[in-house]
Order: C-alpha cells, then sequence, then structure tokens
C-alpha cells in the first residue's frame, strides 16, 4: 500500500500540487478540540478548517503520538501508556485532508469519490468508521446552514475562480471534487490482541482462556497515518488518471460546434493553479 501511495503521491505533487497530510485526532476519549467543538456545533469550526490548510508533516512528524497539538499528543502518550500497563489496548481516530485537488474527479452515481474513498479507507485493518467534511454532525444541522454557498475566490496568481465559501461537504458534491481541501475522518479499534487472558471457546464447544504473549501495540493508530496518506494518493490518482482518459478518448472523436446548450469541453484543473488542458483535437475550431 504504501509503497504504491508513494509513487501516486509523488506524481501528484509535481503535476497538480496535491498533498496528503494526515495525523491522530484522538485516542479514546482524549481528543483534539476540534472534535469536541464539532460534536456541539455539528460543523467544522473555522479553526479547524484553517488548520487543515496550514497544518504540516513535520509538525505530525515531531510528536510520538502524530497528533500536531503538543499538549493533547501529551495526554494521548498517557493514555497509550496506562492501556500498556494495563495489558490491554486502546482506539482512536485518524483525520487527513487533501490539498490542492484537481476539480471534477470522480462520478455521480456508483463511483462517487467519497465513496471510493471510504472502500480505500475500510480496506485498512481495524477501521471501523468513515466520515467526510461534516460527517454525522451535520445531520444535526438544518440545511440553509449547512449548504455550502459558492463564491468567487483569488488564486495564488491573481486569477479568479468559483470556490465555496464554507467547506461542509469536505470538498466533494454530488460524487465529484469541487476544489476544496478534502477531509475525513476513519475510526480505528483497539487491538483484539492484547496481553489480558479472555474467554473463549473452540469448534468444537469447549470452552477455554485465550492467552497472547510477545510485543503487541496497544494503540495502532499512530502506526496508521502514512497508510491512509497511501491509500487516499492511490484513490486520487485513480481518479486523475480515469479523467484523464476520458479527456484522452474524446480527442480521437471530431469536434463539435460549441452551442449555448453545448459548453466548451471540460478542462481539469486545480483552484488558484494552472488548468491541464485537453488536448487540441478536442478544442472546437472556429472559422
Amino acid at each position: 500500500r504504501v509503497a504504491a501511495g508513494a509513487v501516486a503521491e509523488k506524481f501528484l505533487k509535481e503535476a497538480y500540487g496535491t498533498e496528503f497530510i494526515a495525523f491522530v485526532s484522538s485516542v479514546g476519549k482524549v481528543a483534539m478540540p476540534f472534535i469536541e467543538e464539532q460534536s456541539e456545533t455539528g460543523v467544522p469550526s473555522d479553526e479547524f478548517v484553517e488548520m487543515l490548510s496550514t497544518v504540516t508533516r513535520e509538525q505530525i512528524d515531531a510528536e510520538p503520538t502524530r497528533c500536531p497539538d503538543k499538549e493533547i499528543s501529551k495526554k494521548m502518550t498517557q493514555r497509550i501508556i496506562d492501556a500498556k500497563e494495563a495489558n490491554d489496548s486502546i482506539g482512536g481516530t485518524v483525520t487527513c485532508v487533501i490539498r490542492n485537488v484537481p476539480t471534477g474527479l470522480g462520478e455521480p452515481c456508483f463511483d462517487k469519490l467519497e465513496a471510493k474513498l471510504a472502500h480505500a479507507m475500510l480496506s485498512i485493518p481495524a477501521t471501523k468508521a468513515f466520515e467526510i467534511g461534516s460527517g454525522f454532525g451535520g445531520t444535526q444541522v438544518p440545511g440553509h446552514l449547512h449548504n455550502d454557498a459558492w463564491i468567487q475566490k483569488t488564486g495564488r496568481k491573481g486569477q479568479k475562480f468559483l470556490g465555496t465559501k464554507t467547506n461542509f461537504s469536505g470538498g466533494i458534491q454530488g460524487g465529484i471534487s469541487n476544489g476544496e481541501n478534502i477531509y475525513f475522518r476513519i475510526g480505528f479499534k483497539s487491538p483484539a490482541t492484547i496481553s489480558q487472558e479472555q474467554q473463549t471457546t473452540s469448534y468444537g464447544g469447549v470452552e477455554g482462556v485465550l492467552a497472547t504473549r510477545g510485543r503487541h501495540d496497544p494503540c495502532v493508530v499512530p502506526r496508521a497515518t502514512p497508510i491512509v496518506e497511501a491509500m487516499a494518493a492511490l484513490v486520487i490518482m485513480d481518479a486523475v488518471m480515469i479523467q484523464l482518459a476520458r479527456q484522452g478518448a474524446a480527442s480521437l472523436l471530431p469536434p463539435m460546434p460549441e452551442t449555448p446548450l453545448r459548453p466548451a469541453p471540460f478542462i481539469m484543473s486545480v483552484p488558484g493553479g494552472q488548468a491541464i488542458k485537453v488536448d487540441e483535437a478536442a478544442k472546437p475550431k472556429t472559422e
């Protein structure tokens, strides 16, 4: 997973400036402030959205728990130590943000981009939950407050483009990327292998005791962040290749005249960045 994801991440960074950043957001009941805030308001806070745009891998890797909040990281470390000393284990969550995502990736029905991400994340061992954007908190908010309004934004080079005022949808609308940051959270269960004796029963119905020995992680969540990033990169890479294949196939057909009902061919681009041009043969020819 990680080796293939590293190749995909490298290509996407070079081609589109896409970044994949995952970090530990909770261990047991020890959580970063934004989780508690969202449980009260139902939607992500402005501070959390800003943090998603600025957090770096260096900040994350500086902490043993891979949580960018130093104070919360210390509490997470102690929670993991407590589980280890009790010969037990504990779970947690990983939050991932994908920045500078090309627009137009995904499909409106079966292969929605969020469905592909959920598929990839839930294929990781020990995962038990997935939410994107406002997630379950969004079910508590009325539509007029949850809707992401479209506004005109200014890119890094001064160019104008459409974006959303808020990003409760998590960068995907109707199954297709809209150019905003894609962010989601994955839940990991407590590891099953612990150093406590546990009751069990054999296939023959004989009751017994299950006892394990050896070195076992009391919490797998800090180890999961690179896997989450890798799987996210593979999903976005697949979506990019599918979209480029569509554009390549369209370039083999005779050009059709542009009309008010048929706009110019779709061009995949990164908001605030440079458009990825379609093959010249796909462009409408004018007299």
